[in-house]
């Protein structure tokens, strides 16, 4: 028993031994698993998700704000500044309380005067100070500029004083900001202001009323950014809302900087500030030559000056001109040197990206570019202005020379072919003729084709191509029409890329649904009374005569630069599409247009090929208005410049319009050269080209605003 006893305890101690060491084993490798996890986890936290938590860490204890960026700048082809952007500190103000209240109408008054004495002692003297009827517009505290909660700016160009002062007495100024932002500068000679556009705040480009689909959509695409990325956009910052300003708005943009502060768990600075720059959007330099622009832009004003002056002593004139709009653009390459749509406006006034209700009122028919749109002028009431044509006209008898090449090209007769021209084209049943009159009722006798465009007779456009055509093809004879118009430009886009751009009005296929046959709407559409277009769409079609068939986009930008002057980008010629046709039939319609007879061009040095319309429209009043129109090109032998202008209500093109265009050659002439040579250029301002300048020379960035709400924020 004793042995068996002993046998049973070194059994249970042998089990126990075995036993202590599976759990000691167990817990060495429960160790090791342990271990092993946590060393992994620490590598994962110092390799892996190190950089993002430490990231977290800084984020949580700096502060950042965004800068926007600095606009590129807007040149001529000559490195004029057209449009600049300065930096600058700007005062800002955000109603805390309702101030039209009578009970906070003291307090108001009192931080009004206290505003308008810092600005006087500190202020920049050589700048005109505001008085306090400009601050308390500015303030708008009744709402009328701004909503509410939309801070407002009293005044930007702060000087060093004046910013150190109110930093010095914050809590003296409650609701004061001041705020460092890139202010938006357009040569005050006002240079094609609606071509080169003008700039709005993101918040409200990106509006679902009033806004562009362009900003909507990189707002949409912005969901992706990073919230600290320099190209997310900022609501504040302002952003192209129209011309060039919009259409390389992401090549002017630039990217944002950054004011980063290091903050404590209370949310206050601790330490330095440290700044990334915002970076500077590229440059254009554009095609137009802005002396060329302004001598443009004043032979319109000139010319509706002289015909109204003249209305009561010529039927040529007639005396409800308001407006005028050219494009010059050359032959070779649809490079645009001018584009005037006049009158204009000063496009200063959308600084701050909003304008007040009196201010839009003021420019609503000025500020839209008529050379692409359809704009009308403004009279006091809308029935009224109903009974004036647009910028959009028909072409009238500019349309010849196309309608003989049309008519060359399908054989309906030949160069030599003779023409009776009694004075009429009579079509429809006998006894109940229509007849299309040649203006005056005047008889040209025997024409050919050529003499039938130095003519201008819609006898021989009617009854040799509209009428004849109408007879062959029977009404298929109007698509065939339409295929050579917009072949031509005439009825499709130009290709500009310029926003709302107008692809003209074509109301031929209209009056065939009315008419139920196409006859009247070919003869009527021969010499250019069924069709309205853009006067863009009259220099591109004017261009494709001088160069012989090939359609030329039309181009505004030269090249785009970067901050240190290097070139990134250029823009070459490009042609949209091309017609072939006989050699001879440019010949002949060249020689109709050489002989055209036009007022203004004695003594030109250079051979003109031209033709002038005088387009008449119905609007409603019961009589018929004439709206003058008038293209040309040269030198003619070998042309450079071709030139479209069209003054609605103007009266005869020969006499109203062609006069504007000379002056738009002379002014090629002496700052390019219709010879290549420059005659008398204007001497430079001395700008430097090199793309670097945040502002023009000679300025400071220091603007402030007054009661002609050129800084306001409001309305449309």
């Amino acid at each position: 028993m004793s042995n068996h006893s002993m046998d049973d305890q070194q059994k249970r101690e042998v089990m126990n031994r075995r036993n202590f060491s599976l759990r000691l084993n167990i817990f060495f490798f429960i160790s090791f698993v342990v271990f092993s996890v946590l060393i992994v986890r620490l590598a994962v936290l110092q390799f892996v998700e190190g950089p993002e938590l430490k990231a977290r860490a800084d984020k949580m204890g700096t502060k950042e704000v965004p800068i926007p960026p600095i606009r590129g700048s807007i040149y001529d082809s000559n490195m004029e500044p057209i449009a600049y952007s300065t930096s600058t500190q700007s005062l800002y103000f955000t109603l805390n309380k309702n101030y039209t209240k009578e009970e906070n109408k003291a307090e108001l008054n009192q931080i009004i005067t206290s505003l308008k004495k810092v600005f006087d002692k500190y202020g920049d003297p050589n700048v005109p100070q505001m008085t306090e009827d400009d601050i308390r517009y500015q303030m708008d505290v009744e709402s009328r500029l701004n909503y509410g909660y939309v801070p407002r700016r009293i005044k930007s160009g702060l000087t060093q004083k004046e910013i150190a002062y109110f930093m010095q007495h914050k809590e003296e100024f409650k609701g004061i900001d001041i705020v460092e932002e890139s202010i938006r500068n357009y040569d005050p000679d006002t240079v094609a202001v609606q071509l080169v556009g003008y700039l709005k705040k993101y918040k409200s480009a990106i509006n679902p009323e009033g806004g562009l689909d362009f900003y909507r959509k990189i707002e949409e695409e912005s969901t992706n950014l990073d919230a600290r990325s320099d190209e997310k956009y900022l609501q504040n910052e302002d952003v192209g809302f129209d011309g060039l300003e919009l259409l390389f708005q992401k090549e002017l943009r630039g990217k944002n900087g950054v004011k980063k502060f290091p903050v404590n768990n209370a949310g206050r600075i601790i330490g330095p500030m440290e700044l990334t720059k915002p970076v500077k959007g590229d440059n254009l330099v554009l095609t137009l030559n802005k002396n060329v622009q302004l001598k443009t832009e004043q032979a319109i004003m000139d010319g509706i000056k002289r015909i109204n002056e003249r209305a009561h002593l010529s039927r040529g004139f007639k005396p409800n001109a308001r407006a005028g709009y050219a494009v010059a653009m050359e032959v070779k390459t649809g490079n645009v040197v001018a584009m005037a749509s006049m009158p204009d406006y000063d496009p200063n006034i959308w600084r701050g990206g909003k304008i007040s209700t009196e201010d839009y009122n003021e420019i609503e028919s000025r500020y839209v570019n008529g050379t692409i749109r359809a704009v009308s002028q403004k009279y006091k009431t809308q029935k009224e202005q109903n009974r004036h044509p647009s910028s959009i006209v028909p072409l009238g008898s500019v349309i010849k020379p196309l309608t003989v090449l049309i008519g060359l090209q399908e054989q309906l007769f030949t160069s030599r072919t003779v023409y009776q021209d009694h004075g009429f084209f009579a079509y429809g049943r006998k006894g109940h003729e229509t007849k299309v009159r040649n203006a005056s009722n005047k008889a040209n006798g025997s024409i050919t084709a050529s003499r039938a465009i130095e003519k201008s007779s819609n006898a021989f456009m009617a009854g040799m191509v509209g009428n004849k055509l109408y007879m062959r093809d029977g009404d298929a004879a109007i698509d065939l029409w339409d295929k050579y118009m917009k072949e031509f430009g005439l009825g499709v886009s130009t290709e500009s890329g310029l926003l709302n751009e107008s692809v003209g009005t074509v109301d031929y296929y209209k009056e065939l649904k009315t008419s139920g046959q196409a006859q009247a709407p070919m003869i009527f559409a021969s010499f250019g009374q069924q069709g309205r277009y853009t006067t863009l769409q009259l220099a591109q079609y004017v261009t494709m005569l001088a160069n012989h068939g090939k359609r030329l986009k039309p181009q505004f930008v030269k090249e785009i630069r970067d901050t240190d002057g290097k070139i990134v980008k250029t823009f070459q010629p490009e042609v949209l599409n091309e017609v072939k046709f006989n050699d001879s039939y440019w010949k002949t319609i060249e020689a109709g247009m050489a002989k055209v007879n036009v007022t203004g061009f004695e003594g030109f040095p250079y051979a003109v090929n031209r033709k002038t319309g005088t387009s008449q429209q119905d609007v409603g009043t019961g009589s018929l208005i004439e709206n003058a129109v008038f293209i040309a090109y040269a030198p003619a032998e070998d042309p450079v410049l071709a030139v479209a202008v069209v003054v609605p209500e103007g009266g005869y093109g020969g006499q109203a319009a062609a006069p504007i265009a000379r002056q738009i050659f002379d002014a090629y002439d002496a700052e390019v050269g219709l010879n290549g040579v420059p005659k008398n250029p204007t001497k430079k301002t001395g700008t430097p080209a090199n793309g670097q300048q945040t502002g023009a020379p000679g300025t400071t960035g220091n603007t402030s605003t007054g009661t002609n709400g050129s800084t306001s924020n409001s309305g449309r």
